[in-house]
C-alpha cells in the first residue's frame, strides 16, 4: 500500500473517531428570566443545572443565563419554543400574552396552594394536559420549582376600598393585572431588572414580585412605604422548566430521567428556601419603617367574585380555556374540603396560639 492510501485510510479512521469520542456527551443553554441576585429563583436554575451535571458525572452539562444574557428576560419562553437554546426556567404566568391557558401552569387567582398545584399535575391529571398545551410551542413542561403564596406588593399609597385601585398603575404580571385592570388599575409587565428604577422614577406606582426575602433583595422598601398581604393573584406560583420539543427528543431515556429527577427536586428546595428565609426578611423590611398591611375583605371578596367570572367568561370563549378549566375546578373544590378538615383546622389554631411559656 502507498503512502496516499495510509494518509487516506489514517484520515479516514479519524473523522469517524471524532463522533466517537463525543458520544453520549451533551450540552445545552439554558435561558432564565431571573437576575443573579435572587438567589432563590436564578440559584434554583443553576442548582438545577449543576444537579444534572453531577448524576450524569458530566456526560450531561446546562450552561444557566440569567436574564438578558442569552435572551431577554420576557423572550426567553420564545427562544426555547424556536430552538435558539435548549431550555429555559420561568413563570408561566409571565407569558399570558402569549396564551391565557398557561394560567393554569403558573398559578390562577384564588387558586391552589403549593401542595395542592403539585398534587393535580403529578396526580390529578394536570400534566397530562399542560403537556398537550406546551405541544402547541414546540415544549415540554417540568414542574421545577413553586414560591408558594405571594405578598400583596408594595404601594405608595394605602388601599383601603376597591375605588382606590382606578388608575393605580401596578407592575404584576399573569392573571391577577387581567383582574386588576376590571377596578381601573393599570397593570404593567416588567422584567424584575426594571422594577426598581420604574418605581423610583414613578412610572408605576405599586409593583409585586414575589415575597420578603426577593423583594428585600430588590429594594423595595426603600421607595413604597406600604407592603400588602396576601397575593391572591395566585394561590401559589409554579416555576416551570420547559425544553424544546427537538432537544427532548434527542436525550437518552437516562438523560429524560436525571433532567425530570432535577427539576422535581428544585421543587420541593426552593419551597423550602423561601419558607425558611422569608420570616426573617419580613421582619428586617417592617424594621427599616415599612407599613405591614392586609387587603381589606371587601376589596378580597370583590376581586374573588371578579376572578371566578372571569374565569367562566373564558371557558365560554376558549375551548382550551374549558377544557383546562372543567378539569382545574373539580380537584380545586375537591381539594378545599380535605384541607378544610386537617389543614385548615390545625393551621387556624397553632398561627393564632401562643407558644406556652413564651
Amino acid at each position: 500500500m502507498d503512502r496516499r492510501h495510509v494518509l487516506a485510510g489514517a484520515a479516514a479512521s479519524a473523522v469517524l473517531a471524532a463522533p466517537a469520542l463525543s458520544q453520549g456527551l451533551v450540552r445545552w443553554r439554558m435561558a432564565t428570566t431571573w437576575p443573579k441576585s435572587l438567589d432563590t429563583l436564578y440559584g434554583s436554575a443553576e442548582a438545577l443545572c449543576r444537579r444534572v451535571t453531577q448524576l450524569s458525572e458530566g456526560k450531561f452539562t446546562i450552561q444557566c443565563f440569567a436574564g438578558g444574557e442569552i435572551a431577554p428576560a420576557l423572550q426567553s419562553f420564545d427562544a426555547v419554543q424556536t430552538g435558539s437554546v435548549e431550555c429555559s426556567h420561568i413563570l408561566a404566568s409571565n407569558f399570558l400574552g402569549k396564551d391565557i391557558n398557561l394560567a393554569f401552569d403558573g398559578g390562577l387567582p384564588f387558586g391552589l396552594n403549593m401542595r395542592q398545584q403539585a398534587a393535580w399535575v403529578h396526580e390529578g391529571g394536570g400534566m397530562a394536559l399542560l403537556r398537550d398545551l406546551y405541544r402547541k410551542y414546540n415544549c415540554v413542561n417540568f414542574l421545577a420549582g413553586n414560591v408558594g403564596v405571594q405578598m400583596g406588593g408594595f404601594f405608595r399609597r394605602e388601599i383601603r376600598t376597591v375605588e382606590d385601585l382606578s388608575g393605580l398603575k401596578m407592575r404584576i404580571g399573569g392573571f391577577g393585572g387581567r383582574i386588576l385592570a376590571k377596578f381601573g388599575a393599570v397593570p404593567q409587565v416588567l422584567p424584575a431588572s426594571d422594577i426598581y428604577s420604574a418605581l423610583e422614577r414613578g412610572t408605576i406606582d405599586a409593583t409585586e414580585w414575589v415575597g420578603p426575602y426577593d423583594d428585600e433583595k430588590l429594594g423595595f422598601h426603600r421607595i413604597a412605604r406600604y407592603y400588602y398581604s396576601p397575593g391572591w393573584w395566585e394561590g401559589s406560583a409554579a416555576i416551570t422548566a420547559i425544553v424544546n420539543t427537538g432537544a427532548w427528543d434527542s436525550l437518552s431515556e437516562v438523560n429524560k430521567a436525571l433532567f425530570e429527577t432535577a427539576a422535581n427536586e428544585q421543587h420541593t428546595l426552593m419551597m423550602a428556601k423561601y419558607d425558611a428565609r422569608n420570616p426573617d426578611a419580613l421582619r428586617r423590611i417592617v424594621g427599616a419603617g415599612t407599613q405591614l398591611r392586609i387587603f381589606p375583605r371587601p376589596l378580597m371578596e370583590a376581586m374573588y367574585r371578579a376572578s371566578f367570572e372571569t374565569f367562566e367568561e373564558l371557558a365560554g370563549q376558549n375551548a382550551d380555556f374549558k377544557k383546562l378549566y372543567d378539569a382545574w375546578l373539580p380537584f380545586l373544590d375537591n381539594s378545599n374540603a380535605w384541607f378544610r378538615v386537617a389543614e385548615y383546622t390545625l393551621d387556624s389554631f397553632r398561627l393564632t396560639s401562643r407558644i406556652p411559656g413564651r
